[in-house]
């Protein structure tokens, strides 16, 4: 027999405690002590030695097999999954609470009822709540496959799922949210970095065991590693982040973590009335070009993944009359924005150092690769003249320190992108060497 008892460990230095306290005694880190469990074995057990061999295989004797995908029916999500679902894989949604994850995963759930069954685990809401979103993502047909959990003890989870009817290797389970998740091994509270950890490495090992996919949905706060899902990410297969402003309707699924397939794809959503809908070419969307006033307006094109879009970059500076100007930045990383402004002040000779700088990605897109630059800096030029910049503009390059623009790679697919939704001047390291020429592209 075994007896298990729980155990504290700090995260920073590994030492262990028998009880929890608000520092650790070793390395005197604060807030560090997680709990965990821990397996003991009997005297009896203790005098026993268990033989077994030691087994080791040489390269041409494993062999590897092709695991099956599942298309979801969501070819958005198919895309950065890799094609599909894979038997036995442990996917975790993660994301800022209200974004949109649990209306995803039952719209997945709904086209999965063809030719699966589906385990649906609400821990966060009650069975009514869940029918009448379905209701509202109009699922009112045939739901037989479609089973209701109202369950937070993961050890019961496992052993209903083990000894139900339907076939395990046909099933999908979805657990929303593992922060709800707890077990009685444990003495903490729920959502707690050692519930969800336990929690989450038994619902890895049911679906490997029993070879179902699990999908799970985890809540990140602004740190990120203060609701659990950061303490995991090494555990799953696939880590799906799900962003956006909520205020917003365009949604971008990314994969930061996938063993079976790529990490650089984007699912690109726009949230409506009757849920998530799949958007096959975001470029329409975040792209304004018959606004009446221009002044300020630039656009670019970037690669999300392997998919390339147009992006809408809007200015505003205005005279400052505090001691130190404002620098908001929106979708654009700070610092890179900040390197850009002193950039344009220089080569272009503004005095910004007297002006409140404002700087928009617009839709809700973060921008993260330099392709941009040269379409942040002439949206500068442009809102601090007071004049437009010609219309069907596209600006592409990266921006020196020297002021020098840099060639971009895949031009080619920039070009076709742009060109595609009626940006006609192209703007890149031919014919804008030096961002000192955007003076001559004002209108």
């Amino acid at each position: 027999m075994t007896k298990t008892s729980s155990i504290f460990i700090c995260q920073k230095c590994g030492a262990q405690s028998p009880r929890w306290a608000g520092r650790c005694s070793e390395c005197g880190a604060w807030s560090s002590l997680v709990e965990e469990t821990k397996v003991e074995q009997t005297s009896v057990q203790k005098g026993k030695k268990v033989k077994r061999e030691a087994k080791l295989f040489s390269l041409g004797q494993v062999s590897i097999s092709e695991k099956e995908r599942v298309k979801t029916g969501v070819e958005e999500l198919d895309r950065v999954l890799g094609g599909g679902i894979v038997a036995g894989s442990v996917v975790l949604f993660s994301g800022q609470p209200g974004i949109g994850k649990s209306t995803l995963l039952t719209q997945i759930a709904l086209k999965l009822l063809k030719n699966k069954t589906v385990v649906y685990v609400c821990g966060e809401e009650s069975p009514q709540q869940v029918k009448l979103r379905i209701s509202r993502l109009g699922g009112g047909g045939e739901l037989a496959n479609f089973f209701l959990f109202p369950e937070t003890d993961v050890d019961l989870i496992i052993s209903k799922i083990q000894t139900s009817k339907f076939q395990l290797p046909d099933s999908v389970l979805i657990i929303d949210s593992i922060q709800t998740l707890t077990t009685t091994d444990l003495s903490s509270v729920a959502g707690s970095v050692g519930q969800v950890r336990e929690s989450t490495h038994r619902l890895i090992d049911l679906a490997k065991t029993k070879q179902i996919p699990i999908f799970l949905v985890g809540h990140v706060t602004k740190q990120g590693f203060l609701a659990g899902p950061k303490t995991i990410e090494h555990a799953v297969d696939t880590v799906l982040y799900f962003e956006g402003e909520r205020s917003g309707d365009l949604r971008l699924l990314r994969s930061i973590k996938n063993r079976f397939g790529p990490t650089d794809e984007v699912g690109v959503f726009s949230m409506g009335d009757k849920g998530l809908i799949e958007v096959k070419n975001p470029s329409l969307i975040s792209s304004d070009q018959n606004s009446t006033s221009r002044i300020g307006l630039a656009y670019s094109v970037v690669f999300e993944g392997t998919r390339p879009m147009v992006v809408e970059i809007q200015s505003l500076v205005t005279k400052s009359f505090a001691p130190i100007p404002k620098r908001v930045v929106n979708g654009l990383d700070r610092r890179r924005a900040e390197m850009l402004i002193a950039i344009t002040q220089k080569h272009l000779r503004l005095p910004l150092w007297e002006y409140d700088v404002f700087i928009n990605i617009a839709g809700g897109l973060k921008i993260t690769e330099p392709a941009a630059d040269l379409a942040v800096c002439a949206a500068i030029y442009s809102s601090y003249k007071n004049k437009s910049l010609v219309k069907g503009n596209c600006l592409i390059g990266e921006v020196s320190l020297l002021g020098s623009v840099n060639l971009i790679g895949n031009m080619e697919k920039r070009i076709k992108q742009a060109k595609a939704v009626g940006l006609t001047k192209i703007y890149s390291s031919g014919n804008l060497p030096k961002i000192n020429f955007v003076s001559k592209i004002i209108s």
